[in-house]
């Protein structure tokens, strides 16, 4: 043997009893430590016991022992039943520790599922008859907007349905009602909080709550445009408007993104697809009236803008697009020598555009190069140079 080897055995010989005395030691301080929190629990100080095995817990060696999780289970049930002692009996008790304790619990016994599936049947028959009270802590944080603790709450609802802990249950299948409403709640979260992520995470439960769908895919259509994912956007909003054509987010927000890809024959089809639904929508037959004027159907933007304001005459800028379709008819008459009947459409264009003019003042930037045209051609001196000033000013 040579000399380098025998002091390498000699070093073996002193590292080894060593390396058992420190593992010896360590798993002397694992049982005190343990048996100190059973007797924390036994005597209801529960907080001791949980701060006692969370310590346990911070060496990743000790994040295997199961007897650790099982005690740390059963401090916070113990704070759980304290608390909902308490708040039977009606005492000062903090609400959000209460539901906290309730959430805790299915942290630990899911961390201690996968260590110890034995204890699987107890836990998750203990935890079914309280799973209620994760979504009522979701709504207890909505009433706070506390909307990231709100969502924690409601996700661990809809998390328990994947759980091996729970497979029992079924909860997919089985309560399918409270899950979309936890997915309507959790998506409701997401999109308060502006995060697109958290507000897809849980649609498709959320798309189940059929009370709520038109609201889901309003949430589903920002977070779809927050990402811009323009595709998704208006195809979420196209099933909004398929699904409800009087909820009043989807059909403008539809128009506006057809008109500014400038898809004007689409829009039209989907003013159309509205006034099927509903024919006296004033919101419906502005937008067709608008659609034609920009399609240059000016005869048929006029009918539907005189329709308009017979209907409301209040509501301006229907008076904008007749004012507006008579001007353009002019300038095709113009084009071809057609004097009288130019001058004839200056003159009906007038009355519109001044009534616009009338009662939108601040749009000066609308009304003012329209009357300006029309003064021009009619010959009308005094106008004509009051709009010259104006738009000399700007």
């Amino acid at each position: 043997m040579t000399k380098h080897n025998i002091l390498l055995l000699l070093l073996l010989t002193v590292i080894t009893p060593c390396l058992t005395l420190a593992q010896k030691t360590k798993g002397n301080t694992v049982r005190h430590d343990l048996s100190q929190a059973r007797a924390y629990i036994k005597s209801g100080k529960y907080d001791e016991a949980e701060k006692t095995v969370t310590n346990l817990l911070k060496d990743s060696t000790n994040r295997r022992n199961k007897r650790i999780y099982l005690a740390w289970f059963d401090a916070v049930r113990g704070k759980h039943d304290q608390g909902n002692e308490k708040l039977y009996l009606k005492q000062k008790y903090d609400t959000a520790a209460f539901f906290g304790n309730v959430k805790k619990m299915y942290v630990v016994a899911e961390a201690l599922d996968s260590l110890a599936p034995e204890y699987r049947k107890s836990h998750a028959t203990l935890l079914d008859t309280h799973r209620r009270n994760l979504f009522n802590g979701g709504a207890y944080h909505l009433t706070k907007s506390q909307w990231q603790t709100g969502f924690n709450y409601f996700e661990a609802y809809i998390d328990c349905a994947r759980q091996p802990l729970f497979s029992a249950y079924h909860y997919d299948s089985l309560d399918t009602q409270r899950m979309a409403e936890a997915g309507y709640w959790a998506t409701y979260c997401g999109y308060k909080m502006h995060d697109p992520v958290l507000t897809l995470r849980y649609r498709k439960w959320a798309l189940q709550d059929s009370a709520k769908v038109d609201f889901t895919l309003q949430f589903v259509a920002e977070a779809r445009q927050w990402l811009n994912d323009n595709e998704l956007y208006v195809k979420t909003l196209e099933e909004g408007f398929q699904h409800n054509p009087l909820f009043p987010y989807f059909f403008p927000n539809l128009m506006d993104a057809y008109t500014s890809q400038g898809q004007y024959e689409k829009a039209l089809a989907l003013t159309d697809s509205a006034l099927a639904v509903n024919d006296s929508s004033q919101l419906f037959l502005f937008a067709k009236s608008t659609m034609l004027l920009r399609l240059e159907r000016y005869a048929e933007s006029i009918k539907y803008s005189d329709s308009l304001i017979q209907m409301n005459p209040n509501m301006a800028e229907p008076y904008f697009n007749a004012g507006s379709a008579y001007v353009n008819i002019a300038s095709r008459l113009e084009e071809h020598n057609e004097r009288k009947l130019t001058k004839q459409a200056y003159q009906k264009a007038r009355p519109y555009m001044e009534q616009y003019r009338k009662m939108m003042p601040d749009e000066q930037e609308k009304w003012a190069p329209v009357l300006y045209r029309i003064y021009l051609n009619l010959n009308m001196g005094k106008q004509f140079d009051e709009i010259d000033r104006l738009l000399k000013e700007k």
